[in-house]
């Protein structure tokens, strides 16, 4: 963990390092196309040093108010002129990946203490457990969610319900977005995606991952054995790395592929302790996707009641049904 703290900080660093090198460049590019603006620049170095002589010898009001008189005067020249460019006030700012640490990973609290970024935090998810699956969000967002490979037909005898597969899946796309835009309100409830495989629910689970993540959340992407697995080895001392605190306090938690998993009572307890330490988080607030090909009649049989009623009591079911998307798009 600490080497691999170490070698992203050291990526960080450089990130930094570059963002203010383009941004000096950015800045005597231009100042010496427009030498005007380096001349102001200049005039407003030294009103800034006056400035602060002036408050450092307790000089009289009058000369200050001039000295900000005419720095005011020259920021609003300044600013004429790089309109007349049509170039913004940020074209002299570094461009950092995060705005929020300016890609130093950590951001200063209201207490003056210091804590890691959330954008520091998503990546050594990503570098530690999401792996291949975190990295699919490029693709998998709602700009490439298209409602054309569900048909519009109904199929009562088929599927047992009276709407389309176009609707149904339109109905789940709405309360995805529910989910997103409502997801700080401890009243939203989870989501449990259920289905075949082929229909979606993976693709759905990464494009609420997408939106999460821009609102400055952490996500952490898990499949249910691998999970499962990594917890017992943390139990059992076989992995040093212990993802279990991960895992309770990750704003968001996707487990998919419930039910692939091989069942035993140590991994009933596991499953149980996340879904109802996810639920009682007192210090903030956490959500959770579960994704499954189970029906609920088999999540009944395969799970014990306690870990049921977490989820039948706390989670939006949205039943996916339809043609396999992948077998679609082979024979497209």
């Amino acid at each position: 963990m600490d080497t691999l703290l170490k070698d992203i900080l050291s990526q960080y660093n450089r990130k930094k390092n570059n963002a203010e090198f383009e941004a000096e460049r950015r800045k005597r590019e231009l100042y010496e196309k427009y030498p005007k603006l380096q001349d102001i620049e200049d005039k407003l170095s030294k009103q800034a040093i006056n400035t602060t002589k002036c408050l450092i010898n307790n000089n009289d009001k009058s000369l200050l108010e001039e000295l900000n008189t005419n720095i005011h005067a020259l920021r609003q020249e300044k600013l004429k002129i790089l309109k007349s460019l049509k170039i913004s006030q940020d074209y002299f700012e570094p461009h950092y990946d995060c705005a929020i640490c300016k890609d130093t990973g950590y951001v200063t609290n209201n207490d003056y203490t210091t804590s890691m970024c959330s954008c520091l935090k998503q990546k050594l998810y990503n570098e530690q457990y999401n792996k291949a699956n975190i990295s699919n969000l490029d693709t998998q967002n709602f700009n490439n969610f298209s409602d054309l490979f569900y048909s519009d037909k109904v199929d009562e005898e088929k599927y047992k319900t009276s709407i389309s597969p176009r609707e149904n899946i339109n109905k789940i796309k709405n309360i995805c977005f529910n989910f997103i835009n409502n997801f700080d309100n401890p009243n939203t409830k989870n989501l449990l995606f259920t289905g075949k495989t082929g229909l979606g629910k993976t693709f759905l689970s990464s494009c609420i991952a997408n939106e999460i993540l821009k609102k400055g959340k952490n996500v952490l992407y898990q499949t249910a054995p691998v999970m499962l697995d990594a917890i017992i080895d943390y139990r059992f001392g076989k992995n040093p790395n212990n993802i279990l605190d991960s895992i309770l306090n990750v704003d968001l938690l996707i487990i998919d592929d419930l039910g692939t998993e091989c069942i035993n009572n140590m991994k009933f307890t596991e499953l149980f302790n996340i879904l109802n330490t996810r639920l009682l988080n007192q210090n903030k607030i956490t959500k959770t996707i579960i994704s499954t090909n189970l029906s609920l009649k088999n999540l009944y049989s395969n799970y014990d009641e306690r870990i049921i009623s977490r989820i039948v009591g706390n989670y939006d079911i949205c039943y996916f049904f339809g043609d396999d998307i992948r077998f679609q798009k082979r024979n497209m």
